[in-house]
């Protein structure tokens, strides 16, 4: 541990890039409602088909702080990454680098050479993440799903996504 000249410690921790199980949907509250758990439960059930991969970087104690997948069936010759979230206390710690790398390694294992995902335009500093991590935009793409209200109801929500796409080397 170090502590900055404010008197701010600093920790590092080591984390594990994992497949997220259903066991772990529970310690992943922080990621969305009960609606989007249900969700990622499905794709789960996807995973288990080899359909896409659902991964989980996990502190040393097993608890997932990042979370995201990559499907396989949704762009020809490519793996293409959803459902991207980190723990919203740790953002900008560098997990969603570890969590887009170990994507990347997923689908290079799959002998796949390109990584393609969808970002809001309304999240510009999801897009300067990518960005960074050299995808690049080749287009838009009008997106819907549905969101759980505070009450418990669904609603559609509906947005615009800036299309992204790496080729992988």
């Amino acid at each position: 541990m170090s502590l900055s000249p404010a008197g701010a410690a600093e920790v590092v921790v080591p984390v594990l890039v994992r497949d997220l199980t259903p066991a772990d949907l529970p310690a992943c509250a922080w990621s969305g409602s009960a609606t989007h758990l249900v969700h990622v439960a499905h794709e789960l059930e996807r995973a288990a088909a080899g359909e896409v991969d659902y991964l989980a970087v996990c502190t040393p104690a097993g608890l997932p702080v990042a979370i995201g997948g990559v499907d396989y069936q949704a762009a020809a010759g490519a793996g293409t990454l959803w459902q991207l979230g980190v723990l919203p206390a740790l953002q900008s710690c560098g997990l969603g680098t570890v969590l887009i790398r170990a994507a990347e390694d997923r689908i290079r294992s799959r002998g796949l050479r390109r990584a393609e995902l969808g970002v809001e335009e309304s999240n510009p500093r999801a897009r300067a993440l990518y960005e960074r991590l050299g995808y690049v935009a080749y287009g838009s793409w009008p997106d819907s799903w549905d969101v759980e209200t505070p009450d418990g109801s669904l609603r559609r929500y509906e947005t615009v996504c800036t299309l992204m796409r790496k080729a992988l080397t």
